[in-house]
Order: structure tokens, then sequence, then C-alpha cells
């Protein structure tokens, strides 16, 4: 979720750890929306290159340095003009170059997927084409494991490629397919097939978890919910118990009047997970307290009034805002560099449009404030199982319900490799000790982690955001009567990122797997795989495995068995 320019101090003090030169050698990736980058990292985004300066979220799009006020309102920078990316080597005679005793990773060839060399004492297999420089050594210091093309494998794996070229020479480039080529020829696969192998890639516990807690009620039963109402659902109950409609209005004193308690009901019913009944000895009642002292805490930092001089309290000031500031529905040109039908991501979530042609705008709205096509379309397709209907009418983000619904969503799903906040609250997220020794420990401020933890975690202080969710956290607090032990961490300074290691890092997205399979027509695949970075398809929804597939591979034919 992009945070809105009014929160963001005027002034930041970015710490560089360390200065990356980028030559006309250095590679760029193409920019995947919805991925966390590093600061350093180097990406390739409609036809220029950036560099980010420090962390980016997922939803920190280079498209964003044309329109930010000022340099630090991104973590992008433009760097020197596109290159094309670099091309296998033609075969030449081996030249191994050790590095150490018995090694046999040679840093002058390149290396098809699924060889397996020995480098520094440990042996490595590549997961895809390789390129010449690309050393295992990569893997120790990946950000990510799709960072580099190699992993570490037991040493009992044996040495070569699976064209049957040993580790110490070139392969055969007769059998080897470049990345992406198609054999020609139909090949089919069976539907089951496909079935079955995308319920084995989703069959975990974390993976059960979190589609449980992402379920959504019907629309039409949304619909029936009314204050008071006898037949509400169980969770909105619940919620009304706590805080109820006098409540609403004394916490959202300065609310816009578009934010309605009715509305935030609604949101609440839409995830039933949200404020659910436990039947595993979890007091409901204190994690629902939890849940909305957390929630009005970060609508207050996010939509807030942030008035001191106001005889209303700032942690009551929540709601101000439900468009971001300054802009308007008419407004053109408003977070859409993705729209491009070209790309991936204009394909998958394909923008509306005003009457003159141009892309509709998709900036922040609602209580989290929404923003950027890649979001409203997967928020779009889980409220109305239909990507198009919020691409086309953006405003309804900020109109109707869906203005509390947008941050019931963002609550209640996961960000990759981050946890939902719902299962942090809740309990499920347990840390593992990769998680602890990031300093990601269960409590108030790794919820501020997963909002916008790439700006205001990590350094040695709190910075004025996080101490603002702070404050309105422990005001609310008191008011919902929840207990807020004296060793719960409630800030986020020291905090480093989520990371693949950690509990919480689920992949979700389906992605061509490009691993080489001897038995099958050039070596191909025919497979997907699961990943962390945001794509077209998604394991939440059932069918997009096979979706995936015929998508990479176009000579697929899919048979009724």
């Amino acid at each position: 979720m992009r945070k809105s320019p009014l929160l963001v101090c005027t002034a930041l003090t970015v710490v560089v750890a360390a200065v990356l030169t980028l030559s006309a050698a250095a590679s760029a990736e193409t920019y995947r929306a919805g991925r966390n980058y590093q600061g350093g990292s180097i990406v390739e985004f409609e036809g220029q290159r950036y560099r980010a300066k420090w962390y980016a979220n997922g939803d920190q799009s280079p498209a964003a340095l044309a329109t930010a006020a000022h340099a630090w309102d991104t973590p992008w920078e433009r760097v020197d003009a596109p290159a094309s990316q670099p091309t296998p080597p033609a075969p030449r005679a081996p030249t191994p170059t050790a590095t150490a005793a018995g090694d046999s990773y040679d840093a002058g060839r390149a290396y098809p997927a699924a060889c397996v060399v020995a480098y520094g004492g440990e042996r490595y297999r590549s997961k895809w084409y390789a390129n010449p420089g690309q050393s295992p050594a990569e893997v120790a210091t990946a950000a990510n494991p799709w960072d580099t093309p190699w992993e570490r494998v037991d040493a009992s794996v044996a040495l070569g490629c699976a064209d049957g070229s040993g580790p110490g020479t070139e392969p055969n480039p007769g059998t080897q397919p470049n990345p992406g080529t198609q054999p020609p020829g139909e090949h089919r696969i069976a539907r089951s097939q496909l079935q079955a192998r995308e319920a084995q890639l989703t069959d975990s516990a974390l993976m059960r978890e979190v589609k449980q807690s992402i379920r959504t009620l019907a629309n039409a039963e949304v619909e029936q919910v009314q204050a008071g109402r006898a037949a509400n659902p169980e969770n909105v109950r619940r919620v009304e118990s706590i805080l109820d409609a006098q409540r609403f209005e004394h916490v959202f004193a300065t609310r816009n009047a578009a934010y309605t308690y009715r509305g935030f009901l609604q949101a609440i019913a839409k995830f039933p997970a949200i404020c659910a009944r436990y039947n595993d000895g979890r007091d409901s009642d204190a994690i629902c307290r939890k849940t909305l002292a957390t929630m009005i805490a970060h609508f207050g930092q996010e939509t807030g009034g942030h008035d001191a001089h106001s005889p209303i309290a700032e942690w009551r000031q929540a709601l101000v805002h439900v468009r971001e500031m300054g802009w308007s529905e008419s407004m053109r040109n408003g977070y859409n560099g993705e729209c491009n039908p070209a790309t991936w991501q204009g394909q998958a979530w394909p923008c509306g449009k005003f009457a003159d042609g141009q892309f509709k705008s998709y900036f922040g709205r609602g209580a989290k404030q929404l923003s950027y096509n890649y979001n409203y379309g997967p928020f779009s397709e889980a409220m109305f199982g239909d990507v198009r209907v919020l691409l086309d009418r953006p405003e309804l983000v900020a109109d109707t319900w869906l203005n509390f619904a947008s941050a019931t969503f963002f609550f209640s799903y996961p960000q990759p490799p981050k946890p939902s906040m719902l299962h942090v609250i809740d309990g499920t997220w347990k840390p593992n000790a990769r998680d602890l020794g990031n300093g990601l420990t269960p409590g108030f401020g790794v919820t501020t982690q997963i909002i916008n933890g790439g700006v205001e975690c990590g350094g040695s202080g709190e910075v004025q955001q996080s101490l603002n969710r702070i404050a309105y956290y422990r005001q609310a607090a008191v008011y919902l009567e929840v207990p807020v032990p004296g060793n719960e961490t409630l800030g986020c300074k020291g905090m480093k990122q989520f990371d693949e290691q950690g509990a919480g890092a689920l992949p979700i997205y389906w992605e061509r797997d490009d691993s080489w399979v001897a038995a099958n027509p050039g070596g191909l695949s025919y497979a997907c795989k699961l990943v962390g970075y945001q794509t077209a398809h998604t394991a939440f929804r059932g069918g997009d495995y096979e979706r995936c597939v015929t998508a990479n591979f176009n000579n697929v034919v899919v048979t009724a068995d």
C-alpha cells in the first residue's frame, strides 16, 4: 500500500551502508510489481534503468519518480541508459578457473538449468540459466532466493549437467534451449495431472491457515448487515459489543462522512476471520479488542488530521482523508505507470479509461490509501470475483463501504515474506529464530513493519510516524480496555525486514519453472512453481496453476484426462 505524501516527514535522513557504482556491464532485471527490493538493486522499467536508494516495498514502483514532489518520496533514482539483457556466449573451449582445491565451477562459462558444481567446498545446482560470472557465492549474500540462479545441495548429489556435460565443460548447445523458447508441436497434459500438482504444491499448514483467514462472505449477505441487526454475522456482533455506534462516533470524531459505521461493519463482515470465534483456547474477545485498537492506531497515522492544536486528541482524528491529498477523480496520470497493456501487469489488471482514452488514476483511496492497479485488481477480485469492477471504477474505494474493506483486505492478506497483520495479532504467526534475530517479535511494532517498514523501521531510533502510531495505539488500548504489557515491542527501531527464512514467508504466486527436465520435449519443465513476488497467477485462486502453465508454455494442450 502506498502511503500518502501528507504522512511523510518533510525531512528524511537516509543512511547508505554502501555505495554501488553502476557500469555499462551491470545487469538489470525487469522490475516486478509487488516484489521488495534491497537498497542498491538495479531494475529496468519501461525502457529506463532505476536503482533503489534504500529498501523499496513491493508497492513502491519506479513510476512514482515522475510524480514525486521530492526525491525522498520515492526510493528509486534513474541511472544510465538501458542496456540490452545479457545473452549467453557462443560455445568456446573450456577454461576451468577453480576457486579452491577440487572446485569445478568456472566463472567464465554459462550454465544451463540443472547443473551441479562444486564451489568453496560445497555443491550447488543451477535453478535456471546462469550467466558467466553469476557465482554460487551469491547464495550467501542474496537478499532473496530468486536473486541468484544457484541453490546449495547435498554433497551426495552428483556433479554434472542434466544434458550430460561435465561440470568443467561446456554443455552441448544443441540440447539446451534458451530460457523462454518453445519446442515444436503440441505437449499434452491431463487436467487432473495439473490439478494434482497444484494441490501438492499448496498443501502446507501455513497455506491452509492463510486461506482460512482470507475467506470472504458473499456480497449479498454483506449487504444485509445493519447496526444492531440480530442476524448479523458472529464476528460483526462481536465488534458491535466492543465498538458500538456511539463509541465509533467518539473515536472517529473528525472523520470524512464517507466513512460510516455501517460501512465499517460491512468491511468486517466481508472477512469472517476478523474478530472470529477461536475454539482452541485463545480469547476471542481479547483478540478482537487488540485488533480494533491496532486498526484505530494505523488509521490515525494513515488518514488522520494530525492537528496538535485541536481540542480533539490526535488519536481520535483518524479517517479525515478518503482520497490522497491533492488528487481528485478527474485527474490523470495517477499511479498508472503499470497500466501499459504491453506489460504483464497491464494485461493481468487492465486499467480503466476515461472517455478521452487516458487511463484512470490509482492514487491512494480509503482507510489504507490503496494505490496502483496491481493492488486495485486483486482487491476487486477478492470483493467481486472480477478484477475489472474496481479497475474501471476506482472511485468506489473512496465512496462506498470499500473504503473500510480495503483496510480489512490488507489486514487479512499476507505480503510475502511478511505474514498478515491478522496472524500477528491472533498469534498464528510465531517468529522463528531468523525472525527473532532480525528483531521481529510479536507486538504492535511488527504491525508497523508490515505496513510501512521500509520507511519507518530499522533505524537507531523511532521516526515520528512510528511514534505517532505508538501513541495512538496506547490511547486506543486504554479506551478499549486492551492490556499493554510492559515488555511488548511497540516500536520498530532496529527491526530488519522480513525475509524468506522467516516463519511467515509463504510463496503465494505462480511463476514459470525453468528447470531442465530431460524427459520432456526440449528439456522444458511444462510446470510452474510458487514464488514470493507478485505475478499474474496466485495460489489463492483455484485453477491458476493451469493458467500459469498454459500462459508460459504456448504449445501445451490440456486434455480432459
